[in-house]
């Protein structure tokens, strides 16, 4: 039954609201008056148990100003991907964690609290759905149509998801994505080779410091000083210059002698990049990460400062968008001179050629998408698994570098992560790890981390949860099924049965987005989070859960002919009755 006092929670007063959460201001972890929120960390419970706690921890954590790219305005990354619809939605969501019951379940409507359900204590504890659209409506400005009226919210993958764990969740994805391309093309190492690309942004920023730990050089584009200086700070980027002479002679010289670095350029990416094509310098590889998937929101147009763009986009947005156009024209246009030179050129998955495309350039789809090089990772069902410690125990990462090197020590690219990882990543919000591990890799690493939480070995719960950019939880034509065997590429049906997987084999809480990483009307796809508290309850849950959700990824590359695909499912004995 539905407690209809539960069901109105949205539209309490803001007084009530603020007693509620009354605890937690005194505390420090959330100001009102200045909207800063701060990562919860300590054994102190604050809801009815580590489930619900732990999806509380996981909001405040994206939130805190260390994570998130702009959490004032609740912007956790991706040029507009948010944890909340607005600060009433945020305050609305807490209020509601901190006093449901065990076998309650929150719904959420793109980043709205809009009911409470009693379930059963192995179900869900909260339910999200963010940006969803009817097909036909589903394109960039409808979507702002709806928003402006306050209807939805752009969660990208992991920002409405509550599951993002600031640069190194992108940096260990783009460690492997460099580390296919090493492997495939350079004989495992990207030693003495060049790599130029652009944004630095909260995902982008992962670039440098993944190409720098297969050895290579990093020619970094990027137009916003601060998050060149951020990223220095965090440790991802070594230095900058806004001199295009000097960061060419830079790279070149550190190329020359063997020497991994990584550079930052204050630039926009289509003048530097033109400026290194002109001077007949041949990188080895070329790629971008801005977030071009939404040309108003995350794409700076050429010629003006990031201060300026913010000001031209709040008083002509129809102008800026005609300038963001002539400026991703040129860009891909400068990708596509590389390519024609003889450079591995490809799209990073943030939709930068059908923008290109839309703005005139009609072989923009000639550049490869990212999935040439993972597509083999993903026929085994590996992708991206991470976790972070509820309680901040920086500790208790370090405890479980140990465990997972020890449980795979034979995947040397495994282990030469976790060891760069330790040494290079600085946590952001609570300390945090990720890594690509593969079917049946999940479910035995997560039940080692329950057991050990069982045990004391660990100072308290660890959430696990991914990327939705995984094997079987999106459907994305322009990135990660682009190019599908069977042609399935536009396919749907995967992440809605990967969400409804998770949340029946008891996911702590499940999330189905549209959008994220290249934008509206281009993608769907689903996540999960789930708290290992050392229960025998969560250590069944985590079998099921981290079996499921990477299983489907195999099934569907089975079922899609893939035969490395169909071999793994044979070897594991999943139950494929469409497969003979």
């Amino acid at each position: 039954m539905i407690s209809f006092a539960k069901l109105f929670k949205c539209v309490r007063s803001q007084n009530s609201v603020s007693k509620a959460i009354q605890t937690l201001i005194d505390k420090g972890y959330y100001d009102p008056s200045t909207r800063s929120v701060k990562a919860i960390k300590g054994k102190e419970l604050h809801c009815a148990n580590w489930q619900i706690e732990g999806a509380l921890r996981m909001l405040f954590h994206v939130l805190d100003p260390q994570v998130a790219k702009d959490p004032k305005n609740l912007i956790v990354y991706g040029g507009s991907g948010k944890a909340a619809r607005n600060w009433e939605c945020f305050e609305n969501i807490v209020e509601t964690l901190l006093t449901m019951r065990e076998d309650d379940t929150l719904f959420i409507q793109s980043g709205k609290p809009v009911a409470v359900f009693t379930t059963w204590k192995h179900a869900p504890r909260v339910l999200m759905s963010n940006a969803m659209l009817v097909p036909k409506w589903a394109d960039w400005d409808y979507f702002r149509e709806l928003e402006r009226k306050g209807l939805t919210m752009y969660g990208q993958m992991t920002a409405g998801s509550w599951a993002y764990i600031g640069s190194q969740g992108i940096l260990q994805g783009t460690y492997e994505e460099f580390g296919a391309i090493a492997e495939q093309k350079f004989g495992g190492t990207l030693t003495r080779r060049l790599v130029l690309t652009a944004g630095l942004g909260e995902m982008g920023a992962a670039q440098p410091l993944a190409i720098k730990m297969h050895g290579g050089v990093a020619l970094v584009s990027e137009v916003n000083l601060a998050q060149i200086k951020r990223k220095i700070e965090q440790g991802y980027l070594d230095t900058w210059t806004d001199n295009f002479e000097k960061a060419l002679s830079m790279a070149l010289s550190a190329k020359d002698r063997g020497e991994p670095l990584s550079i930052g350029v204050l630039s926009n990416a289509a003048d530097f990049y033109w400026y290194v094509a002109e001077h007949d310098v041949l990188p080895d590889i070329v790629t971008d990460q801005t977030a071009a998937h939404d040309l108003l929101n995350g794409y700076i147009p050429a010629g003006m400062s990031f201060e300026e763009a913010q000001t031209l986009r709040e008083k002509d947005q129809r102008r800026y968008l005609e300038l963001a156009q002539l400026t991703v024209k040129r860009h891909v246009e400068a990708m596509l001179h590389f390519l024609k030179k003889g450079a591995i050129v490809f799209d990073y998955g943030n939709n930068i050629r059908k923008a290109a495309y839309d703005a005139g350039v009609t072989t923009a789809f000639e550049i490869p998408g990212q999935m040439v090089f993972m597509r083999p990772l993903f026929e085994e069902g590996r992708g991206p698994f991470r976790w972070s410690s509820l309680v901040g125990s920086e500790k208790d990462i370090a405890r479980l570098d140990e465990e997972i090197v020890s449980m795979f020590s034979k995947n040397a690219k495994l282990v030469r992560w976790i060891s760069n990882a330790s040494k290079f990543v600085k946590f952001q919000g609570l300390p945090s790890r990720v890594c690509w591990l593969g079917y049946g890799e999940r479910a035995a690493f997560g039940l080692r981390i329950n057991q050990l939480v069982k045990n004391g070995e660990l100072e308290g719960p660890i959430w696990v949860g991914r990327d939705h950019l995984d094997c079987g939880s999106v459907a994305s034509p322009y990135r990660e099924t682009e190019g599908m065997l069977d042609g399935s590429d536009a396919i749907g049906d995967w992440p809605v049965l990967n969400a409804l997987g998770n949340a029946v084999a008891g996911a702590t809480w499940v999330a189905f987005h549209h959008g994220g990483g290249v934008g509206i009307g281009y993608s769907i796809h689903a996540g999960f989070g789930l708290v290992l508290d050392g229960t025998e309850e969560m250590g069944e849950r985590a079998l099921r859960v981290l079996t499921i959700d990477p299983g489907l990824g195999v099934v569907r590359h089975a079922d899609a002919g893939y035969e490395k695909a169909k071999s793994v499912a044979r070897q594991k004995a999943i139950r494929t009755p469409s497969l003979r």
